[in-house]
């Protein structure tokens, strides 16, 4: 059994953040998102996991992720010229697939599930294909499985503007080789990509074993900036264990579960969790509300921060309204000038600058 995560693509929904970087490489709670995706892998004992990467971005990613040691899997990077669909890169990583089953892992998405789980019924059952579902709220936005009482898929819809069900694709798939022939039959869609969903329709249309199963705990597609917010919620309120490694004087506290890495400083500051702080972090004079995540390597001076993520390298100075729901890139210099008493939000990309008057 083999694992194939897909880190391509533009990101175009958290633009600007992404202009510069990997959208799977976005931290929640201080860990990339493709890191949760490769861990969850692994605990199912996978260990030949392939990652799919774009020209622009694939570099950070295999500079930031590595071979896999880390996660105790090996990891062979595999690249897509341009982002030609879900099936498409199936289609490119068959060398490394070979006729081995596999675990197709969309690198954006966090689940609660444990896969393990699913791979035991998929192995069981020697189903063709096993399909996560998470029903949803508004099933139009996605594309949508018909299912039959037994479990098993009678059909799947693109965005339909009358769902037959409300149950959502969640981009977690496990297929056995015959994937590649479906795929070698399917055409390329409307907006011109090879779509996993018509490949998995070709395998039901042909009689293949073609089962669903739904999703009991909660589904995160971190894609837009509001998403993501919700996404580094859930994880520091449901994994965040306290521990201060950095130093506090006199007049700083933490209340609750908080994180503080090494060589961090803390000077007049509180910190309300759940939150977590990076390594070689400054903090003088700032309040850190619930559910914020501060990377490594930022420094904050007088300034108020709630609900936010901020990425490695970050300086906000002087910020004297409170910052809250807010995704501040890499290296981003936020300054103030006069007082204002309202609250401020931002999704700023990397490098930039921005003063506040």
């Amino acid at each position: 059994m083999k694992a194939l995560i897909l880190s391509g693509g533009k990101g175009t929904r958290l633009r600007p953040l992404t202009y510069t970087g990997a959208k799977q490489l976005v931290p929640v709670a201080n860990k990339p998102i493709l890191w949760y995706g490769i861990e969850a892998i692994a605990a199912t004992g996978i260990t030949e996991v392939g990652i799919i990467i774009s020209p622009e971005t694939g570099e950070e990613v295999k500079a930031k992720t590595g071979d896999g040691s880390r996660f105790g899997v090996q990891i062979t990077y595999i690249l897509q010229e341009t982002p030609a669909g879900l099936a498409h890169a199936v289609k490119i990583a068959q060398p490394f697939l070979g006729d081995a089953p596999f675990i197709l892992y969309l690198g954006d998405n966090l689940i609660k599930d444990e896969l393990g789980t699913f791979l035991t019924e998929f192995k069981e059952k020697q189903l063709d294909a096993l399909i996560l579902l998470r029903s949803v709220k508004n099933p139009s936005s996605f594309g949508v499985a018909e299912v039959e009482d037994g479990g098993r898929i009678r059909r799947l819809v693109e965005k339909p503007k009358d769902p037959p069900s409300n149950l959502a694709l969640v981009g977690v798939y496990f297929f056995s080789a015959d994937i590649h022939r479906a795929i070698a039959q399917i055409q390329p869609s409307a907006r011109g990509e090879l779509e996993i969903t018509d490949a998995i329709q070709t395998l039901i249309d042909l009689q293949y074993q073609v089962n669903a199963q739904q999703l009991t705990g909660w589904w995160l597609d971190t894609g837009k900036k509001d998403d993501l917010l919700e996404a580094n919620r859930i994880i520091l309120d449901e994994y965040l264990e306290s521990n201060i490694q950095g130093t506090l004087d006199h007049d700083s506290q933490v209340i609750g579960r908080v994180s503080i890495g090494k060589n961090t400083q803390l000077i007049n500051c509180t910190v309300r969790g759940p939150a977590a702080i990076g390594d070689n972090c400054y903090l003088e004079n700032c309040f850190i509300g619930p559910y914020s995540s501060i990377a490594n390597d930022v420094k904050l001076i007088d300034t108020d921060i709630d609900h936010s993520v901020l990425l490695s390298g970050a300086k906000v100075m002087n910020i004297h309204q409170r910052i809250v729901d807010s995704l501040i890139g890499q290296r981003v210099s936020l300054t103030s000038a006069p007082r204002r008493p309202r609250a401020l939000r931002f999704l700023v990309g990397d490098d930039s600058m921005i003063e506040i008057h």
